[in-house]
């Protein structure tokens, strides 16, 4: 029996003379994540991407796994492939359902029918093909209102198809479809959350994370590239940029006020993915911030934050309470590791008593001891570039 794996499209279908574009991304990006798992015929028609195996050997249910968690699918059924007549919908329903027909007590029958040749209509197949496993399966009732098991019949251009519904995909566009973005990882919950937000956007990620050795250990370098190859599953390949962060640090405790570190400390991180950015052809910054969370997200301290770089800040979290932060860390795979004790740079020289509201030109001033373009040029120049193993 042909099984195979139907990938229904979201707001891709509203894209106009553009969705083209967004469907071939949508089927390289499937491809990439399958690799490893076998090989696969992959196309779009009507709306739908089918994936069908061309090996035998393939894990159907860990390839199911997989393409859950692809950016730009908003459904996905593990169905049977059968030749567009009711007799051999009717025997595919029997064989390939047969568990679920067996122990369910209550069942309908849903046909669409976009083949219009077809010579029945989808209320008429649902009719018979209803009919027929009610006499095959008693143990079944028929229920139009809220059935245990539904049993799904797609009639389409080359095929029928059964199944028994979907499950839910991972929604959004296809990640590279609205282009790339520099994303400031941390090992904290709220980064990687943000990443996988804008990655959910179709953004292709290029992870930046800064690295105060001794300050902040080598474990904790690992907790940050565990949670890249986490996020890899959903944002595609990444590599990791690491900048040596701490004689950075190290100048603005010797040289700058107190109050000032941390605001001085993330206008420099501004700087520095600024020009990673440009490094790799990126249009927009990415950050976790959220407002009022703490000192250094007031309204009035990000502005100074992002005063000194000319790309946009995106800042997926800024309006969501910690509760809904960690609600889709849980599902995404990435809190367990994020609550590791494994401190990051920003935790590093933390002021007793940091601004809240600052003032830009105050900022500048107690900045300006520093040699500042000496200063990034120097971390641009030490970054280390990790490529992660697996797709």
């Amino acid at each position: 029996m042909n099984d195979i794996i139907l990938l229904k499209l979201g707001e891709l279908v509203l894209k106009g003379l553009n969705r083209r574009y967004f469907e071939q991304r949508l089927i390289a990006n499937i491809g990439k994540r399958l690799k490893n798992l076998g090989r696969f015929r992959i196309y779009s028609v009507q709306s739908t991407v089918y994936v069908e195996p061309l090996d035998d050997g393939c894990d159907m249910d860990e390839v199911f796994s997989a393409l859950r968690q692809v950016f730009g699918v908003i459904s996905l059924s593990r169905a049977a492939a059968c030749e567009k007549s009711p007799e051999a919908i009717l025997e595919t329903a029997k064989s390939y359902l047969s568990e679920e027909l067996s122990s369910a007590k209550s069942f309908k029958v849903e046909t669409r029918r976009s083949d219009k040749s077809f010579p029945m209509t989808s209320i008429a197949l649902s009719q018979y093909i209803g009919g027929e496993l009610h006499e095959a399966f008693p143990n079944l009732t028929p229920d139009m209102h809220e059935p245990e098991l539904v049993v799904n019949v797609e009639v389409r251009d080359y095929s029928a198809y059964v199944h028994a519904g979907g499950v839910r995909g991972a929604g959004g566009l296809p990640v590279g479809t609205s282009g790339r973005a520099v994303t400031l990882l941390s090992g904290g919950i709220d980064s990687p959350v943000s990443s996988y937000m804008m990655a959910k956007r179709g953004l292709k990620l290029v992870p930046l994370h800064f690295f105060s050795f001794p300050y902040t250990s080598e474990l904790a370098k690992r907790k940050v590239l565990d949670l890249a190859s986490i996020l890899q599953n959903y944002c595609g390949e990444l590599k990791v940029d690491i900048v040596p962060f701490t004689h950075i640090q190290e100048e603005i405790r010797a040289k700058c006020p107190e109050d000032y570190f941390t605001l001085i400390m993330r206008r420099f991180m501004m700087r520095i993915s600024q020009k990673v950015a440009e490094m790799h052809g990126c249009k927009g910054i990415i950050t976790g911030e959220n407002l009022g969370q703490v000192a250094s997200q007031t309204m009035e301290a990000m502005a100074v934050t992002e005063a000194c770089c000319s790309l946009p800040v995106l800042r997926p979290l800024i309006g969501m309470d910690k509760e809904e932060i960690v609600g889709i860390a849980r599902k995404i795979g990435t809190f367990e590791t994020s609550v590791l004790p494994y401190e990051d740079c920003c935790t590093v020289f933390t002021p007793r008593h940091p601004k809240t509201k600052p003032r830009l030109e105050d900022v500048e001033a107690a900045e300006a001891r520093l040699d500042i373009e000496a200063l990034v040029e120097e971390a641009i120049s030490g970054i280390e570039t990790v490529r992660l193993d697996g797709d």
